[in-house]
């Protein structure tokens, strides 16, 4: 057996179900049978050419995915962590391992993205993804999920390693009060893990996934369409605003509130890329209260803490993933995330 089926991206919105070649691991890589994938708030922009002026994808036709999970099949020549039958997650960054960021740590910083010669990988993005039956992936960019986790959960590795990313990146402390923007996938689970770092969480947003975050333990949440949410943060934080803010809403509000939440020398993180890229900030603010502000990029390093906190049930999936499809129904899959249709947070995808 030679071929698989794939979601296979022709252009822009073009893409259909596809019989391809399957990929050759080389020394250093592993093949997997795919298992598992979240649909990415990024994929919908992938799969209609909104960030083709990024190079993503660099060419077509294309396979996109990159929350993933799956058994390995086949190991290259020098893979010595990981063998046939190893239940896996994967990243979406794979670094040059040379370079000075991926040699600190930072391969989600690799100084030589998209030089492929150089080793590195962005999967789903620059090179094929899991949409897919099988997929080859360098082993370093692989981690095995305990017994008790499974394919579908362990898929969420990437939405909860942004947010453990956000985290660390805020510095929580423990009984530090941490205002999240955004109840979405990467909002409620940055709630949920700054929990465990002991803090006292209030998110704001609206509807349904503003609830779910308040049912999977935020201490308080505030509805904008019910309290202006600076004047209700001012409330619950005895004027002085939060020791952290975490911004996962992507709208220019959200953005500039979050500066403003903060309370004098209080950290902002900034996760989400919104479509404004000439927002406007409050920088008299930023400089007169000395608030340090910092983006935040994807989730290096995650995987392992993230997997063992599902493993010991301190992260609850039952509020995320709402919906799962067959790979061959991607079309309504993408629609019903896309469009937040039936209450849709985390859609995964059975190749």
């Amino acid at each position: 057996m030679n071929k698989m089926n794939a979601v296979v991206s022709y252009g822009k919105n073009d893409f259909c179900i596809a019989e391809v070649e399957i990929p050759v691991p080389t020394d250093d890589e592993v093949l997997c049978r795919i298992k598992s994938v979240a649909i990415c708030g990024s994929d919908p922009g992938l799969f209609s050419g909104h960030y083709a002026s990024m190079g993503w994808p660099p060419s077509y036709p294309f396979i996109f995915g990159h929350e993933w999970t799956g058994e390995v099949i086949k190991t290259g020549k020098r893979v010595t962590s990981l063998r046939p039958g190893d239940r896996v997650a994967g990243e979406a960054h794979s670094g040059c391992g040379i370079c000075r960021n991926c040699r600190e740590g930072n391969y989600n910083l690799c100084l030589n993205y998209g030089n492929l010669l150089k080793g590195h990988r962005h999967y789903g993005f620059l090179v094929n993804g899991a949409y897919a039956q099988y997929g080859v992936f360098t082993a370093k960019s692989c981690t095995k999920i305990p017994d008790n986790v499974s394919y579908d959960d362990a898929a969420l590795c990437d939405s909860a390693g942004t947010a453990l990313q956000a985290v660390r990146l805020a510095d929580i402390r423990q009984g530090e009060t941490i205002a999240i923007y955004g109840p979405g996938p990467i909002g409620n689970l940055a709630m949920q893990i700054a929990r465990t770092k002991g803090a006292h969480v209030i998110v704001i947003g609206r509807g349904a996934r503003l609830e779910a975050c308040l049912a999977d333990g935020a201490h308080e949440v505030i509805d904008y369409e019910k309290h202006e949410p600076l004047e209700r943060l001012a409330q619950l934080t005895g004027g002085m605003g939060a020791d952290a803010v975490i911004e996962c809403a992507g709208t220019d509000t959200a953005i500039y509130n979050s500066v403003m939440s903060a309370r004098k020398n209080g950290r902002v993180v900034l996760v989400s890329m919104p479509k404004n890229k000439d927002l406007v900030m409050p920088v008299n603010t930023i400089v007169c209260n000395q608030i340090h502000v910092t983006g935040s990029r994807a989730n290096p390093n995650c995987c392992p803490e993230i997997l063992k906190l599902l493993a010991e049930g301190r992260i609850k999936t039952e509020h995320l993933i709402t919906h799962r499809f067959p790979m061959t129904e991607m079309a309504e899959a993408l629609d019903i995330f896309s469009k937040r249709k039936d209450g849709a947070v985390k859609v995964i995808v059975h190749p």
